[in-house]
């Protein structure tokens, strides 16, 4: 009999084929549940009924760096993104660049999301802004009544202040914070005064990964961590399924059958450019293909005190994954 698997992931399209049962997962019987990546992440600490869960790779860093986890990820990573275009600032505070940040205050609606955690790895390594150099003000992005304000153990030294009854939109467009990061764009974003601190955000990020060879992940797939104690092999298996389903994707992008199928209208060239920028996997599951990016994501959570204990990679994801790829 197969094993059922119950899989909550977003529907991306490197994950569909397995969602619409062209691709499947050896002896197992997949039951996909589709909705917003943020609607599982906060179920990731207690006991939601899926065996695999996409998981928010800042948050699994957190508690793996504490101890056990109740999902064990494997190299697997459907979201990934750039974070430069993240970052949204006054153009009336002096700020040409990066290292213009400092002494800014900047919303932020979580301080340990990914996003924010990934452009501040950014602007440290880059630019030499550190999260310790700003000052974050902590607000629902578009609703006063949605910020986040979980207690992450933070030092003093990281000073975050709170959003008081209005947006961090709309502070962003009245000058009462210098900018924003934040993984949604905010709405007002094209008000007067509003602008993107890297305006060219792909050229400064085809750049970035030219020097770096870094494309941050930003969700990996979780496994229950007791169904991997009563069945090793489910890892293999399941990363396996993933993997080709992604190929499937790619091979649906490449296709030529007289129609694209998403809608892009100059997708061919699309991604013929991605590709010359950053080669023909451009997507790589895997530890060894991603560990620059995997080590920097890492770092950045240790150094910005998310983690109490910088990470090895190998710490990550589980055993019988880490040579697959």
């Amino acid at each position: 009999m197969a094993q059922l698997l119950r899989i909550a992931c977003w529907d991306y399209d490197r994950v569909n084929p397995l969602r619409d049962g062209r691709i499947g997962i050896e002896g197992c019987e997949i039951q996909f549940t589709v909705d917003a990546p943020h609607n599982f992440f906060f179920k990731a600490g207690e006991s939601p009924p899926f065996e695999v869960m996409e998981q928010s790779l800042s948050s699994y860093l957190m508690k793996r760096s504490r101890g056990p986890t109740p999902y064990t990820a494997i190299p697997v990573f459907p979201a990934r993104m750039f974070r430069h275009s993240a970052i949204y600032i006054r153009t009336d505070r002096g700020i040409k660049s990066g290292g213009d940040l400092k002494g800014k205050r900047i919303g932020v609606p979580f301080f340990g999301i990914t996003a924010a955690m990934t452009a501040r790895g950014i602007l440290a390594d880059e630019y030499g802004v550190k999260a310790e150099d700003i000052i974050w003000v902590n607000g629902g992005l578009e609703d006063p009544a949605q910020a986040l304000m979980q207690d992450l153990g933070l030092p003093k030294a990281i000073r975050i202040e709170q959003a008081a009854g209005k947006s961090l939109s709309q502070l962003l467009a009245e000058g009462g914070i210098d900018g924003i990061i934040t993984a949604a764009s905010p709405s007002t974003m094209n008000a007067p005064g509003v602008a993107r601190l890297f305006p060219d955000y792909r050229a400064a990020e085809q750049a970035y990964f030219r020097k770096t060879k870094i494309f941050p992940v930003m969700h990996a797939i979780g496994i229950k961590t007791e169904l991997l104690e009563r069945d090793p092999s489910i890892a293999e298996r399941v990363y396996r399924g993933f993997a080709a389903a992604k190929d499937l994707c790619m091979a649906d992008l490449d296709g030529d059958g007289g129609a694209v199928k998403a809608m892009v209208p100059w997708l061919g060239p699309e991604l013929a450019a991605t590709r010359a920028a950053m080669g023909d996997d451009f997507w790589p599951y895997g530890l060894e293909r991603n560990r620059a990016t995997l080590e920097a994501a890492t770092r950045w959570s240790f150094e910005q005190h998310l983690s109490p204990r910088r990470l090895a990679v190998e710490e990550l994801f589980a055993p019988e994954t880490l040579a697959l790829g």
